[in-house]
Formats: structure tokens, C-alpha cells, sequence
């Protein structure tokens, strides 16, 4: 795997590539506190057949922001950047979490640059979110406590509510170590990448879900995909809120078969 890097003036976005560079291009967006590593098993199996482009998202791996002012949103924009400086016009995007926020916002902006589109433990970035905003907030407010007090502690508390295997909970574990105190300063950008607005993305969807979710984020599944029909809905079994962690055999076929279908 090679890294590289766009640099900006306060901060440098790092991405990871493998595979042949002409083929499609597969991008993969981690969830929120995590970085490229999220995907250690999805990253040699589809470089065979895509050229797989991991980013380290702002705050997150080794894409340190120095300036309050940068937010996570501005990743959205970097993507295009990285596209460009690899070859493709365009990209199946495959986001988990706040990764898949990450991937909504970009096939909206960029339409013509993003090919399909695979969300993971998420919800859509448009209409009325209230609900699952309201159990983040809560969320929050116990992370705040944790970490005015203690990193490890918060970091052992997150990993726990997101994987359900324990060998893979260590390795979100270690990603985390790159998430400190001051990479918090970039999370309000998530806020710039919702609409209320109602809208629905022109691109093919897979809406992926691990059995042990949490019940908000299946409901937020079930309504998205009844208001989008033609979207596929897959249930990842024994797996948690990163279902591509928790049972990537499962997870990786489920993929597969969506973007064969789609080629």
C-alpha cells in the first residue's frame, strides 16, 4: 500500500492506495474516531479488481488539522482533489458511519464523479433526522464526560458500541490513538453536510446494517429504503455498527455482488 499526502496551509489530508491504478476506482470513507485501518479487510481482496483509495479523513490517522477553522466537511472537497491527482473521473464510495455522510455529501456535490454509493451503520444526509441526532447528542454528552477525564477511557467506551468482535475492537482501538483532544475540533463540520431538504441521490445505493446495530439506526434503513425502492437493504449478520469489521467474509460478498451487478 502506498500513502500519500495533499497538502493545504494548516493541515494535510493523507490517503492510502493499492491495486492497479487503471482500474474503477473503490473508495473507502471510516466511521467517525477511526482512520484507513477500519478497512484492513476489504483492502487486498478488492485491490484484485479496483484501485483501492483509503482516506485518513480530517482529524482522523495522520491527517492532523492545526486550525479550528477546518472541519471535517472540507474532506468532501479533498476527495475530488485526490480523485483527480489519481486518474478517475470516477468512484464507487463505500462509507461507513460518519464516512457515509462523508460519501453522500461528495456523490451530491460531485454527481458526475461518483458511480455507486454504500452506505454502512448509517442514515441519510437529507430530510428529517431529528431522531437519530438526538440519540448522537446523548451519545456526545457521555464521550464529553469521559473525555475531560480520560482518552483511554472514552476510546475503550467507543469501541465497545461499535464492533462486536473483540480482536476487532482492538484494532479500532489503536486507530483511535491518532484521535485526541484536539482532533475534536473538527467534528462540528458534520453538521454543514446534513439538508433537510428532501432529496434522493440519482447513484445506486446499498444500504448495509449489522444485526446489532443500534434499533435507530435500522429504522432509519427500513424508511430510507422505502422511500428509495430501487436501494438494496443487506443485513450483515453477527456484526455491529461496523458490519465490514465484525464479519467481512459476509460483508465483502454482500459488496461484490453490488458492484458486479452494477458493472
Amino acid at each position: 500500500m502506498q500513502s500519500r499526502q495533499i497538502s493545504k496551509n494548516g493541515y494535510s489530508l493523507w490517503y492510502y492506495t493499492q491495486g492497479n491504478p487503471i482500474n474503477p476506482a473503490l473508495v473507502f470513507l471510516h466511521p467517525a474516531f477511526g482512520d484507513h485501518t477500519c478497512f484492513h479487510h476489504q483492502i487486498e481482496p478488492f485491490a484484485a479488481d479496483y484501485h483501492i483509495i483509503a482516506l485518513d479523513m480530517l482529524g482522523h490517522g495522520k491527517s492532523q488539522v492545526q486550525s479550528g477553522n477546518t472541519t471535517i466537511d472540507k474532506t468532501v472537497d479533498l476527495l475530488a482533489e485526490v480523485l483527480q491527482n489519481e486518474g478517475h473521473d470516477q468512484a464507487h464510495l463505500v462509507g461507513v458511519s460518519l464516512g457515509s455522510l462523508i460519501a453522500q455529501a461528495f456523490a451530491f456535490r460531485f454527481p458526475q464523479m461518483a458511480k455507486t454509493l454504500t452506505v454502512v451503520g448509517g442514515y441519510s444526509i437529507f430530510g428529517d433526522n431529528s431522531a437519530i441526532l438526538k440519540a448522537q447528542r446523548g451519545e456526545m454528552l457521555k464521550w464529553l464526560f469521559m473525555v475531560l477525564f480520560s482518552m483511554d477511557r472514552f476510546r475503550r467506551y467507543v469501541v465497545s458500541t461499535t464492533n462486536v468482535v473483540d480482536a476487532e475492537r482492538e484494532v479500532f482501538y489503536r486507530a483511535m490513538q491518532h484521535f485526541t483532544r484536539r482532533s475534536f475540533r473538527v467534528m462540528p463540520g458534520m453538521q454543514k453536510l446534513l439538508d433537510k431538504a428532501e432529496r434522493s441521490l440519482p447513484q445506486p445505493l446499498l444500504i448495509m446494517v449489522g444485526e446489532y446495530d443500534l434499533p435507530v439506526v435500522f429504522d432509519y434503513a427500513r424508511a430510507w429504503h422505502a422511500r428509495q425502492p430501487l436501494t438494496e437493504l443487506r443485513v450483515i449478520l453477527k456484526a455491529g455498527h461496523c458490519a465490514n469489521m465484525d464479519n467481512p467474509q459476509e460483508f465483502n460478498r454482500t459488496l461484490s455482488q453490488f458492484l458486479q451487478k452494477v458493472r
